[in-house]
């Protein structure tokens, strides 16, 4: 067993024994667990992330494709776009969403949220700057 299967492992026991609330690194950060199916594997995947609620619309959340600043997007990114839906859980209550990815001005302006809100997103930013435009992805309630 890999060490961040591990890690994401311990994340979704506490997220699920605490009605959404993780501590250590995510302690007060809105988390969301977002099941995907590997579009190469068939596999069905967990992968606890933070988010960011859209102030207008209660039901969309944001999830960024940041990988921590590595120069390739994660695995879950292509996975959520590729199929378009996603189940989430959010607290103790689980959604159908649909997957948009936000992109231009819009994105801009969301991501800088974000990174204002938890500046290691702008670390993260900070490392990927001519490499790649980190991703930010729109999950809506169906």
């Amino acid at each position: 067993m890999s060490a961040p299967h591990d890690w994401n492992t311990q994340i979704i026991t506490e997220f699920r024994a605490n009605d959404g609330k993780v501590g250590g690194n995510f302690e007060g950060a809105p988390m969301v667990l977002v099941h995907h199916q590997g579009r190469k594997t068939g596999k069905q995947n967990i992968t606890p992330m933070m988010y960011l609620p859209d102030a207008d619309n209660p039901r969309t959340i944001y999830v960024f494709a940041s990988k921590a600043g590595a120069p390739t997007n994660p695995d879950w990114y292509y996975n959520l776009t590729t199929a378009g839906t996603a189940r989430i859980e959010v607290g103790s209550d689980t959604r159908d969403v649909e997957v948009t990815e936000i992109t231009g001005t819009d994105r801009d302006r969301i991501y800088a949220e974000q990174a204002r809100r938890y500046p290691g997103f702008a670390d993260y930013e900070k490392k990927t700057a001519g490499i790649r435009t980190i991703p930010v992805l729109a999950l809506t309630t169906k």
